[in-house]
């Protein structure tokens, strides 16, 4: 663990847990450690989401009742 790491409390799920207490045994790693991968990760797509809805933010849009008759004339439905 880093040295300027910050003590949190969470509460899992008890199935969650057991899994992350497995999990932690068998690979060698910690619960903290695997917490943490799982959370940078999550934080990585949200940045990735977040990056590709801006670069399309310029895109024209269309409703969904537009969409499904786009749809249907190209006898798609």
């Amino acid at each position: 663990m880093e040295n300027h790491a910050k003590r949190s409390t969470i509460y899992f799920d008890a199935d969650l847990h057991r899994a992350l207490r497995m999990k932690s045994a068998t690979g060698g790693r910690s619960i903290s450690e695997i917490v943490n991968e799982a959370v940078r990760r999550a934080l990585r797509e949200d940045q990735e989401d977040l990056a590709a809805f801006e670069a399309r933010v310029a895109e024209e849009t269309i409703s969904y009742e537009e969409l499904l008759d786009d749809l249907k004339a190209h006898g798609k439905l």
